[in-house]
Formats: C-alpha cells, sequence, structure tokens
C-alpha cells in the first residue's frame, strides 16, 4: 500500500477469530487480550486505526474508538487457528495470538509454561488482526460469525 492512502481510504477491519469450543467467559477474556496486543502494536502508528473521539448530542465525550469494523468469528478447533496465524505469518500480517498456556494462574507462570511448549503442542484459544477488508475476506472465507 503506497504512502499516500490510508487504511480508511482503502478500507479496513479488525478480525478476530475465536475457538469455538470455550465457554463464552474464557473466549471474552481472550478477545481482551488480543485487543490490547493488536492496539499495542499500532501504538506508533494509531492514525492507521483511526481512533477518535466521539461526541454525544449533550457535549459528552466517548473516548477512542475506531472507525473500522471489528467482526469476531469462529473457528471449530485450534488447527483452523494456527493454519490462519501461519497465513499471516507468511504474508506478514501483524497479529496477536491467545493459547492455553495463556490462562495460568500468574503471568510469570504463564511464560514459563509457553516457553517450554512448542508450537505445534499449543491450544489455541484466538487470533486477531488488522488488514484490509479483501485481505480479511479471503483469510476467513472458511469462518462464520461467532453469535
Amino acid at each position: 500500500m503506497s504512502d499516500n492512502h490510508t487504511y480508511e481510504s482503502t478500507g479496513c477491519r479488525f478480525v478476530a477469530v475465536l475457538n469455538k469450543k470455550y465457554e463464552t467467559g474464557r473466549l471474552m477474556n481472550t478477545l481482551a487480550h488480543l485487543t490490547v496486543g493488536l492496539v499495542k502494536s499500532h501504538s506508533q502508528n494509531l492514525e492507521l486505526l483511526n481512533i477518535t473521539d466521539y461526541v454525544d448530542a449533550d457535549g459528552s465525550i466517548h473516548p477512542d474508538l475506531s472507525d473500522h469494523p471489528f467482526i469476531i468469528l469462529k473457528a471449530d478447533n485450534s488447527n483452523q487457528i494456527r493454519n490462519l496465524r501461519n497465513t499471516l505469518i507468511e504474508r506478514k500480517i501483524y497479529y496477536t495470538d491467545f493459547t492455553n498456556t495463556m490462562i495460568q494462574k500468574s503471568a510469570q507462570e504463564q511464560r514459563e509454561i509457553t516457553a517450554k511448549t512448542k508450537e505445534i503442542d499449543f491450544e489455541y484459544l484466538g487470533v486477531c488482526f488488522f488488514t484490509d477488508n479483501e485481505t480479511a475476506r479471503e483469510f476467513t472465507k472458511k469462518f462464520s460469525l461467532f453469535n
């Protein structure tokens, strides 16, 4: 994408794909962690995310919302998320992921267990990325909306 195009002008979206086999509370936690990680990755270029304040008719500010859609999809299993993650890596699209090692009791324990686990042994709860609409559709056509 050339420098004179913005994500807004090309049409982009946030996409999260969550493993449907986990309970809602666990997936909400997963989604929160994925979102924080993805926004952190863009912290030097927040303008790409079109994060802005919304002001209502009373003048009250609803801060820091993105103009881009955020689509939440479901995967049938961890392998579907792993395959999507690999595609994102191949295409050099920044992503965040969340694995079963990240649901331990403490952050230190999470890091220790993650460091001892090979990628193939992870159970993926979710992955999140931000890209143009066409690429997002290409990568996610086999997933359905999470509802």
